[in-house]
């Protein structure tokens, strides 16, 4: 049998919950607020490296590492959008 289940493996099941659930929201929505996608994303991977962390798996850990960078850009991403479209209707 394998190891037991701890409360850093349910931490990791919910940052699953959170990368599952924003690939669905961005399948389903035609316009995806980036704010929520992105966000999601970026907890999902902090959870599941809180997990990774205790129970170590290289690989994982790595690749949820690359999987919040690319949520922190899309969030960076999304601040500038919103702070030019900001701008720019201030400027109308």
């Amino acid at each position: 049998m394998g190891p037991e289940l701890d409360a850093f493996a349910f931490i990791g099941f919910i940052g699953t919950a959170c990368i599952i659930g924003a690939y669905v929201y961005l399948t389903a929505v035609e316009k995806p607020n980036p704010f929520i996608l992105h966000g999601t994303n970026l907890v999902g991977a902090a959870l599941l490296t809180v997990s990774l962390i205790v129970h170590t798996n290289w690989p994982s850990l790595i690749l949820e590492g690359f999987w919040a960078m690319i949520a922190l850009w899309g969030l960076s991403k999304a601040i500038r959008g919103r702070r030019r479209t900001e701008e720019g209707a201030r400027e109308s």
